[in-house]
């Protein structure tokens, strides 16, 4: 069975962080430079939640609030569900599809090891699926 560590192990655990007074502007502009839909919050060095487009497009668009006069710690999404390392990528995906999230982030020993997303336990499954059928090509093979 698949677990959280499979992805970090497949995509690492560098995460993109910006600090809580951070203009939404300035998160944005990283956002698209890195090309990526989500950038870890912190507060005093500290995880403090996670900055996704979906709260942008809630919190400010629709707001009418100014995305360079807004932090990044007023429109943070903070109640987002942690997942360990041994979590099964099934946990994930009941987690993402019950709340209706797209990232997690992924906690060992009140550290945060990395963030996964909806694509990763996409991509982790179909490679589970494609190892399942290799395995099953080889015994009819054999």
């Amino acid at each position: 069975m698949r677990k959280v560590s499979d992805i970090l192990a497949r995509k690492g655990g560098t995460v993109v962080a910006i600090d809580a007074a951070t203009l939404v502007l300035n998160a944005l502009k990283l956002m698209a430079e890195k090309n990526i839909g989500s950038v870890v919050v912190t507060e005093h060095g500290e995880y403090a939640g996670i900055l996704t487009e979906r709260d942008y497009a809630r919190k400010v668009i629709l707001e009418g609030r100014s995305s360079d006069h807004t932090t990044a710690g007023e429109i943070m999404s903070t109640s987002i569900p942690r997942v360990l390392p041994e979590n099964s990528i099934e946990t994930c995906m009941h987690i993402m599809t019950e709340g209706k999230l797209r990232y997690l982030p992924v906690f060992s020993y009140n550290k945060l090891e990395g963030i996964v997303s909806m694509s990763d336990v996409v991509t982790e499954t179909i490679l589970s699926h494609v190892a399942t059928i290799e395995q099953l090509q080889n015994y009819i093979q054999s």
